[in-house]
């Protein structure tokens, strides 16, 4: 089947990118204290020059004194790490692409193996990471409030910098989801809630936050999942009556862009249609939306962590779906982590010179 859908050019406020393919946020902790590098910036450059549409960054995490659990991963705060993004950016925009930094809070977290840990506890709506799991403190109402302003402050230091989007993580078991999750919300104050529309009120907060400190014409994009990391089958919205009713605060409160965290971008997300996850919102929103999960690889991106390698796979149910509609923008990660010139080789049909994945390339950032 031919590629030519994925290298049609996409323009919404702010974005003009040559083509549909977008690289995935993926974490990399090669920033020493949160201040990101020229290696950074090469590795960056690199995905830009191979024609890479749009660039999402890494996490990077927001000004509270315990967004992180890893002192290597990046921050989009403070003198030092905003003059290394200042660098980034304009690697990217010399290489010939856009980006957009992924803005972060990872919320109540295990404790990091190097044994670091920030100086403050871990926050969240609650003391849970999951329900097993307690390892941090309620945020106080002046705690939630201080912090959507840390995310809108991010977001407006983003587009100062010179980024073309930013994305809100808002996924995988991180701060705003685990608002929107009843097994990490018992809040009983209006940050809680029985039901999923309740509890979408602060993920709704921040985004209106973001798109206030931006102004109207700046895309932004949220990240979502219906997932969790210790449970993949989980679904926070089990109906498509649910999931209109999660995601349609978020788009009145300013996102352009749903960007749908799946395992396997394949597999349905409901019962009677085969329409997954980004092609379900798309339908309840209107709003574009980005696909991603597996896309050119036979394993998932979790399984790389613990030690599984992929081989590369056929594109062409991506490209059915993307053809019928389904989604507007495609995320893809470890393929271009692993080789800079994954675009390219997809592109002129070099489908022979495609690498598999191995968790060695997690390692290293890869240049060639």
């Amino acid at each position: 089947m031919s590629t030519e859908s994925l290298f049609r050019p996409f323009s919404l406020k702010s974005l003009n990118i040559k083509n549909r393919i977008v690289m995935a946020p993926m974490t990399r902790s090669f920033s020493p204290n949160g201040i990101p590098g020229e290696n950074v910036a090469a590795y960056y450059r690199k995905r830009a020059e191979g024609e890479v549409g749009l660039i999402l960054s890494e996490g990077t995490v927001i000004d509270r004194v315990s967004s992180s659990n890893d002192a290597n991963v990046p921050h989009f705060y403070g003198a030092e790490s905003l003059a290394g993004w200042q660098n980034v950016i304009n690697e990217v925009h010399a290489g010939g692409g856009q980006m957009g930094p992924q803005i972060w809070h990872m919320g109540v977290m295990y404790n990091h193996h190097s044994g670091w840990v920030p100086p403050q506890p871990f926050e969240g709506p609650s003391e849970f990471n999951n329900p097993d799991l307690k390892n941090g403190v309620a945020m106080t109402e002046k705690d939630i409030e201080d912090t959507i302003i840390a995310y809108g402050k991010a977001a407006a230091d983003a587009k100062r910098l010179g980024f073309d989007t930013v994305e809100i993580h808002g996924a995988h078991g991180y701060l705003i989801d685990q608002f929107f999750w009843e097994g990490t919300n018992n809040r009983t104050d209006a940050w809680g809630g029985k039901t999923l529309a309740e509890r979408t009120r602060f993920g709704a907060e921040v985004v209106k936050e973001v798109r206030r400190q931006v102004g109207e014409d700046f895309a932004v994009i949220i990240r979502l999942s219906q997932f969790k990391p210790s449970a993949y089958d989980f679904k926070l919205a089990g109906t498509p009556q649910e999931m209109e009713a999660w995601l349609n605060p978020l788009v009145d409160a300013g996102a352009d862009i749903l960007h749908c965290s799946q395992r396997r971008f394949w597999e349905p997300e409901f019962e009677g249609s085969d329409l997954n996850f980004a092609g379900w919102a798309k339908k309840l929103t209107g709003k574009a939306t980005i696909t991603v999960g597996s896309v050119g690889l036979s394993g998932d991106f979790f399984g790389a962590f613990r030690g599984e390698n992929s081989e590369a796979t056929s594109l062409d149910e991506l490209t059915r779906r993307m053809e019928r509609g389904d989604f507007d923008l495609v995320a893809v990660g470890r393929p271009i982590l692993a080789d800079p010139s994954w675009v390219k080789k997809i592109k002129d049909n070099r489908t022979s010179e495609l690498k598999g994945f191995s968790k060695e390339a997690l390692g290293e950032l890869i240049l060639e």
